[in-house]
Order: structure tokens, then C-alpha cells, then sequence
């Protein structure tokens, strides 16, 4: 069974870091561009990041520019997401998603979706 485990959300100050993880099992994912979502309370779910099969490219949503860093370890099929300066206003639940396999980064749907781990940022 294919899945996608996120992990490493919490409560955190405002300023502070988190590391978030998306952990894949099932089958490699080395073939797989992924992203990162977020959706905060009573908002529709929006781009974070994403990065392509190899690692070499990365893509952030102005929001996050500068702040967060996606990268992956294809050896542990895990995808990161490193978070710092964190603002009340990243507090949301974030998930990780696959897009098809074979598919360039930012094209082609998503074939799975982790259950999400939440970030509550306090001001």
C-alpha cells in the first residue's frame, strides 16, 4: 500500500523553525516530483513548494520565499520542508503530495496525498 506520512508539525513562537517530513512507503518516489500544501482554518488549500524528481529544482510560493526550503532524500524517500521565520499567519495544516509518476514538476495531477501535520505558529 502507497502512502505518504508527514511528520515534525507542532506549536512554535513566532520567528521560530520547524522541519516537516514526508515520509513514502509503498514504492520508491524517486520518480515522482512533490509538493508541499498547506490549508489554514476556514481557507481554501494553497502551494507551498515543490521540487523535481532529482532535487535540482525548486519552486516557492512568494509567501514563503526566502523562509522555507523543500528538499528530498531519494535514498530515504522523504521529501522536507524546512521552515524558518515563521509567521502566526503559516499556521495551517500541510501536507505533502506525488504528482504522477514520470510527470515534470508543477505539471501532471497528484496521485497521492499524505493525512497532513499541523503548524500552529503564536504570535
Amino acid at each position: 500500500q502507497v502512502q505518504l506520512v508527514e511528520s515534525g508539525g507542532g506549536l512554535v513562537q513566532a520567528g521560530g523553525s520547524l522541519r516537516l517530513s514526508c515520509a513514502a512507503s509503498g514504492r520508491t518516489f524517486s520518480s515522482n516530483a512533490m509538493d508541499w500544501f498547506r490549508q489554514a482554518p476556514g481557507k481554501e488549500r494553497e502551494f507551498v513548494a515543490a521540487i523535481n524528481r532529482s532535487g535540482s529544482n525548486t519552486y516557492y510560493a512568494d509567501s514563503v520565499k526566502g523562509r522555507f526550503t523543500i528538499s528530498r532524500d531519494n535514498a530515504k524517500n522523504t521529501v522536507y520542508l524546512q521552515m524558518n521565520s515563521l509567521k502566526p499567519e503559516d499556521t495551517a495544516v500541510y501536507y505533502c503530495a506525488a504528482r504522477r509518476l514520470g510527470a515534470a514538476v508543477l505539471t501532471g495531477p497528484y496521485d497521492y496525498w499524505g493525512q497532513g501535520t499541523q503548524v500552529t505558529v503564536s504570535s
